[in-house]
This record gives structure tokens, C-alpha cells and sequence, in this order.
């Protein structure tokens, strides 16, 4: 029999880098390992409990349940005793109630005698997009085959999955990766790729992905196709996101420029560079907060750019925010020289 080659030109070499460097074991998960040492420990007592992941995306929680069902499995077990449902696809009652249900009241039969594996394991991913209705009949699955099957259920908002799913489950919060997690790995993907990345371009794709490792792979399979080499400059241009130094510049140009040239800055981006407003917004949000304003004015501002933003995702003129966004800025400068003024 000849081996198939996984290496980067082999069967693996057409994957996207997410699912071709997706981690296989639990050893290989590069964040929370309070939460993988743990379970662990429930893995080799077997004493599995049923689990709910939350948290952001890419932050690690389809990954750990996948690497953990591969270490409690064999790969021929695994074809048979996992059922992988992605509930924002199949997230209907009747899901719950056919295919669901059906899978866990079957026991498993055929036990191998080298393992303690004696239930089945069901993945449902992205559960907030499940109806309550199939929630609700989900709970009642949960109750009723126990002793057959051991659910996982995964989302994003702890808040849209209701009270009686989450007291029959142990519940592990995934927070956002720190940099020290999200590093190594990165460097790993570049080695294993060959590619070219200078440190500030490592920096851009940290910024950008908010302690996403999806997005930071993501990002950098893209510039790197893009691209020769990925520098800050490439990954800002192939995300379509605005530089640091242009929204320094704008936040200067606001804050002591006239209407007029704040306007023509801002218009600029917007048009030449193809820049949308609420990224501007987003990305100026951090500098405001680091100036050294008194709260009385800042506090209004705040409050004015979150319905500039909040106006622009029901669609509003991106013309019309700018606008306003810049007067708001110029009231701003109004209101802080007229209390130096009286001072």
C-alpha cells in the first residue's frame, strides 16, 4: 500500500490553513489549559459530563471537543459513535426529534473490550441558532438517554441558550486568545508554510483578529496569496481596514482641523481607499478613549459615535454620518475651549 502524502503539496495541500493546521490532539490546543486539563481528568476517569462550550469565535471550542473525541474514539469508533450537527443548519424541532433522537437511544453494542467507552458522543455546533421550541425538546433528549449518549453544545451567547440546557450541562467559557497563545502558532503556520512575514505584518494580523486564531490564519493564508511579503501595510490593504497612521491622522485633522479639511480627509478615505465609516468609527473608538479629555465631554461624544454606528447598520446615508460624526467632533472642540475659556 502506498502512503498518502499530508504535507503541504499531499492530500492536505489544498485545505485552507484553519482546517489543515486544525489541531489533532489535546496536547496540540495552544490556549485554556485549565480547561483541557480538566477534561482530561474527566476523559481517563470517564466520568464525562454533558458540556457546554461558549464563547467568541476562534477562540478554540470546536477544536477541543474534535481532539477530545479523537483521544476518547478510535478512528473506526468515531465514524459510528459521533454525530457531528451543525445547528445553525439543522436547528428545527423536528431535528431534535428525528435524527437526534434516534442516534442517542441506540446503545452501543459493540464495546471494545480495550476501552471504557460506553456512550456516544453528539457535537451540536453554533446551538444559540437552535429555536427554543428545539431546545426545549432537546432538554428532554438530554433526560431521557443519558445513559447512552453525552452531548456538547456549542455557541457563541451563553444568553440564547435557555436556563434548562445550561443546568444539565458543565459549562467552560473560551475567552478571546492573548497574544503569547496566538503567537507560537502563528509562527508555527509560517515556518510550515514558507512564508514570508515581517514582525510588524505579525503585529497587523495580531491587531485585526481580536483573539481570533480562525481570523489570524485566515488573514494571513490571504495576504500571503496576495501578496510577496505580509507587512502591516498588506494585511490593513487586504482586509480592507484602515491603517493606524491614517486614523491618527484623521483623529488629528478632527480634533484641530477645519470642517472643511476634516471633511476632505475622511472623504478621501472613504472613497479612495474604500474604507467603510463604521470601520473608521471602530478603529478611532480606541484613540478617543486614550485622550486626555474630561469626562463631561467625552461621555457625549462616546455616546454620538455609538449611534453614528448604530444608524449605519440599519442602512442609513454613509455620506450623511460622516457629517455628523465630524460635527459632533467640532462640537467637541467647541464646548472644551469654552470651558478653558471660562476657567
Amino acid at each position: 500500500m502506498v502512503a498518502l502524502d499530508i504535507s503541504a503539496g499531499g492530500l492536505k495541500g489544498n485545505l485552507p490553513w484553519v482546517e489543515k493546521y486544525r489541531p489533532q490532539t489535546l496536547d496540540d490546543l495552544v490556549s485554556h489549559k485549565e480547561i483541557i486539563r480538566t477534561i482530561n481528568k474527566l476523559i481517563n476517569d470517564n466520568q464525562l459530563p454533558h458540556l457546554l462550550f461558549y464563547g467568541p469565535p476562534g477562540t478554540g471550542k470546536t477544536s477541543t471537543i474534535l481532539a477530545a473525541a479523537k483521544q476518547i474514539y478510535t478512528e473506526k469508533q468515531y465514524k459510528s459513535l459521533v454525530l457531528e450537527l451543525n445547528a445553525s443548519d439543522d436547528r428545527g424541532i423536528g431535528i431534535v426529534r428525528e435524527e437526534i433522537a434516534a442516534f442517542a437511544q441506540n446503545k452501543v453494542l459493540h464495546v471494545d473490550p480495550n476501552s471504557k467507552v460506553t456512550f456516544k458522543l453528539i457535537i451540536l455546533d453554533e446551538a444559540d441558532a437552535m429555536t427554543k421550541d428545539a431546545q426545549n425538546a432537546l432538554r428532554r433528549v438530554i433526560e431521557k438517554y443519558t445513559d447512552n449518549v453525552r452531548f456538547c453544545i456549542i455557541c457563541n451567547y451563553l444568553s440564547k441558550i435557555i436556563p434548562a440546557l445550561q443546568s444539565r450541562c458543565t459549562r467552560f467559557r473560551f475567552a478571546p486568545l492573548s497574544r503569547d497563545q496566538v503567537m507560537p502558532r502563528l509562527q508555527h503556520v509560517i515556518d510550515a508554510e514558507g512564508v514570508n512575514v515581517t514582525e510588524s505584518g505579525k503585529q497587523a494580523l495580531f491587531d485585526l483578529s481580536c483573539g481570533d486564531m480562525r481570523r489570524v490564519l485566515n488573514v494571513l493564508q490571504s495576504t500571503a496569496l496576495a501578496f510577496d511579503t505580509v507587512d502591516d501595510n498588506n494585511v490593513y490593504a487586504c482586509v480592507g481596514q484602515p491603517q493606524p497612521k491614517d486614523i491618527k491622522k484623521t483623529l488629528q485633522t478632527l480634533m484641530s482641523g477645519t470642517f472643511d479639511s476634516a471633511y476632505e480627509s475622511l472623504n478621501a478615505i472613504r472613497l479612495n481607499q474604500g474604507i467603510a465609516l463604521t470601520d473608521v468609527i471602530e478603529n478611532l473608538l480606541d484613540h478617543v478613549m486614550a485622550l486626555n479629555l474630561d469626562e463631561a465631554i467625552m461621555c457625549p461624544l462616546i455616546d454620538e459615535m455609538s449611534k453614528i454606528q448604530a444608524r449605519m447598520a440599519q442602512g442609513c446615508s454613509e455620506k450623511l454620518q460622516l457629517l455628523c460624526l465630524i460635527s459632533a467632533f467640532t462640537l467637541l472642540r467647541k464646548e472644551a475651549f469654552a470651558d478653558v475659556k471660562n476657567d
